[in-house]
């Protein structure tokens, strides 16, 4: 599996006060159709019109970006409630929405969040989206490929049917059946641990991979996997979203920070998102931003550029 430093006592607060508080205050699933639809109602918990402009930060941008006037922004908005499409089918909504649109607004620029394929978006930094802001772990394997500014907190954790009728066990992977979304961490993770099961002479893990986190939700509840595998707030919002028809199970793993990626060869963007989303943190516009959706106490104290694993 994809070893991180070991938790400290404050990271694993923090990171707990994630899962536990990970329920979105805005409108809710109902469990009927939840099998968590990526269709969830969302009021937007952020107006990112009360974001001033800072112009000292603002002049730190590329001409070419300021004369646009927007920051084109790849996102994999199926991973509720970090990014998801809203009700009418066409709204990103979610707190890394939500987070782009404050850093854009201090730019005095505004995020055209675009919906892409996760494994896409890193590739297409630089050419065809400005930015990439989908809920990305910072790891030293994308940070070879990418700068990546660290805002929030976040961990793993898995979530079973409501009662665990499977008798899954989160410290005996071999042989089970784990549902994660397409090449996330925690896809990565998995491959890993079925190697480790092989090698010895067990069974190995049946990885269900699926495009949406919505659709790893959906199959839980339906019985078609015995676990799922994913971030901390994705697993406590699944549980929020199917009224308790998911559970989380065992305790968080690896909790590491989550980055906005800018290309490596794009330096006056980098450092201009690097210190919006620094007076962001300092003036508390990201605590109230991710407090929205229900994940107070996540946010960094440092929007870092490229912290090692």
């Amino acid at each position: 599996m994809r070893r991180l430093p070991a938790l400290t006592a404050a990271t694993a607060l923090t990171a707990a006060a994630l899962v536990l508080t990970a329920c979105t205050d805005a409108s809710q699933q109902t469990a009927g159709n939840t099998g968590a639809s990526d269709e969830a109602s969302a009021e937007a918990s952020f107006d990112p019109s009360t974001v001033e402009v800072d112009d000292e930060i603002a002049a730190m941008l590329p001409k070419e970006i300021a004369d646009k006037g927007t920051l084109a922004v790849g996102s994999d908005t199926a991973y509720a409630p970090a990014e998801f499409i809203d009700a009418d089918g066409k709204t990103p909504v979610g707190f890394d929405v939500d987070m782009v649109n404050a850093v854009a607004a201090v730019l005095g620029l505004d995020a055209d969040v675009q919906t892409a394929a996760f494994d896409g978006i890193i590739p297409a930094i630089g050419s065809k989206y400005d930015l990439g802001v989908s809920a990305f772990t910072i790891t030293d394997e994308r940070t070879a490929e990418a700068n990546m500014i660290s805002y929030a907190i976040a961990g793993s954790q898995f979530g079973v049917a409501a009662g665990n009728p499977e008798g899954f066990d989160p410290e005996n992977l071999c042989g089970s059946t784990v549902g994660v979304q397409t090449s996330t961490i925690q896809d990565d993770e998995l491959t890993e641990a079925t190697k480790d099961c092989e090698d010895d002479g067990e069974e190995p893990i049946d990885v269900v991979r699926y495009e949406s986190q919505a659709d790893v939700t959906t199959n839980l509840v339906g019985g078609k996997l015995q676990a799922m595998y994913a971030d901390s707030p994705i697993t406590a919002y699944a549980v929020e979203q199917t009224s308790g028809e998911v559970e989380t199970i065992g305790e968080i793993n690896d909790a590491a920070p989550y980055g906005i990626v800018v290309a490596q060869d794009d330096e006056e963007l980098t450092e201009a998102v690097q210190a919006a989303v620094q007076k962001l943190i300092d003036d508390g516009t990201l605590e109230q931003i991710f407090a929205g959706w229900g994940s107070e106490g996540v946010v960094v104290d440092e929007a870092e550029l490229n912290p090692a694993e």
